[in-house]
Order: C-alpha cells, then sequence, then structure tokens
C-alpha cells in the first residue's frame, strides 16, 4: 500500500493565494449589498426615535464586521434593527441573509450622532453655579453623545443648580444638574392618579421627600398608602 506525498509548501502557498481573491471578492459583494440599505434606515430610525422633529440632523459612522467571519454568498440581505436596540449613540443593526443557500444572521456596529437644538455653557461654569439665562445659549449639539437626556428649554434650566462643571460650548445634561426638592416628608401633596382610560385627583401627605423624577411614597385621606413619582412642586403622579 502506497501513501500520498504531502503537498510541497510552495503549492500550498500558492492555492491559498488563488483562493483568497475569490473569497475576498464573494464578501465585498455581500457588503456592497448591505451598504445601500445601512445609512437610510439608521438615520430613519434615529429620527422616528427622536419624534420625527424636522430640526434633527443625523450622522452615521459604519463599522466593520469581524475579519474573520466568513459569509456564505447570498442573492438578497436585509438590513434591520434589532428589537430593543437603541437608535442612536454607540449601537448595532442587524444584516441577515434571506435568500441564499446558508441562511446566516451578524451585527454591524455604528455610531449615530443625532444633533439638535440644546442650551449649551455660554461660558466656562463651574460645579455650583446656580443657572442664570446668560448662562445659557441656544446651539446645536449631539444628543447622542451621552446616555443623560439634554436639557432643551431655558424653563428647565434656570434657576437649578451645576453639580458639574461645563466647558464653554457644553450641552447641558440632566446629570449636570442638582434634582430639585419638590416637598419634604409630611408635606401636604396633590396626587394626579391614572389608570387605563381614566384620571383621577385628591389629596395626600409625603411620607418621604419629593426628589424631582424619583419614587415617592403618600398616604392619602382613606389611609391607602401610594407609591408613585415626584413632578413638581407639591405634586405627585401615580400609575394604577
Amino acid at each position: 500500500m502506497t501513501s500520498r506525498a504531502a503537498p510541497p509548501l510552495a503549492a500550498l502557498a500558492c492555492a491559498l493565494a488563488l483562493a483568497m481573491p475569490a473569497a475576498t471578492q464573494a464578501q465585498d459583494a455581500i457588503a456592497a449589498d448591505w451598504t445601500a440599505q445601512v445609512e437610510p434606515l439608521a438615520t430613519q430610525a434615529a429620527r422616528a426615535a427622536f419624534g420625527g422633529r424636522p430640526d434633527v440632523r443625523v450622522e452615521v459612522a459604519v463599522g466593520t464586521l469581524d475579519p474573520r467571519l466568513k459569509l456564505a454568498t447570498c442573492a438578497q440581505v436585509q438590513v434591520y434593527l434589532p428589537p430593543g436596540q437603541r437608535a442612536w449613540g454607540r449601537t448595532r443593526l442587524g444584516v441577515r441573509c434571506v435568500q441564499g443557500a446558508v441562511p446566516w444572521n451578524v451585527y454591524l456596529p455604528l455610531t449615530v450622532k443625532l444633533y439638535a437644538p440644546a442650551l449649551v455653557a455660554a461660558q466656562p461654569l463651574s460645579a455650583g453655579t446656580v443657572l442664570q439665562a446668560e448662562h445659557l445659549r441656544q446651539a446645536e449639539a449631539d444628543w447622542a453623545a451621552a446616555e443623560s437626556p439634554v436639557v432643551g428649554t431655558p424653563e428647565a434650566a434656570v434657576g437649578r443648580t451645576l453639580l458639574h462643571g461645563l466647558a464653554a460650548g457644553a450641552a447641558l445634561r440632566e446629570i449636570d444638574l442638582r434634582k430639585r426638592i419638590w416637598f419634604a416628608a409630611g408635606d401636604p401633596v396633590r396626587v394626579l392618579a391614572k389608570g387605563p382610560g381614566f384620571a383621577v385627583t385628591g389629596e395626600a401627605v409625603a411620607l418621604s421627600p419629593g426628589l424631582e423624577g424619583q419614587p415617592v411614597r403618600v398616604r392619602t385621606e382613606s389611609g391607602r398608602t401610594l407609591s408613585g413619582m415626584a413632578t413638581g412642586e407639591r405634586r405627585v403622579e401615580v400609575d394604577l
């Protein structure tokens, strides 16, 4: 019984070199198929998530797939936003083969910048500054640059205290502001209780301090204890 000799290293290297361009061309063809879909879909999703405002400008920077992936040839590629995936900032889109011999699904990283009018610091501001109108100006800012929401109106900022210093031109975000204390424990409060198809109001006593946007417990006139959110000066909203 005779054994076949292994191919010389030079021949093996030559075979690999011939195969690699074909694989690269296939990958390039697949990438070209989805490239035209990525930016329009990402832009549409970002605008929709931002409420469809007309004063929004979207920039999309598309990342690259893991170069180790070897995707089978596909006649039709579909790009989609995965359920629960955020529409702006550092995010990703799904890319799947919907017409091919071998189905596959991968995720393409991208960064979506979403520019819209915002309040920015008109000058360098130090922590502890009580904001006045002259401290701020309107300018375009990237709302997606950080997780914390941008403050969009002077009414939501003037009179509040900065927790962090801001450089001139930096967007003002909720995380930069000290939370307002709407009422103290023991204060009477007005409660708005809401449910599917109804809303009722009533009086109650706060059982804990009412910090802006934070949960709070109240006791109604009937003695019932409810949990809600502090939403304003001696105001609480309860979802039933």
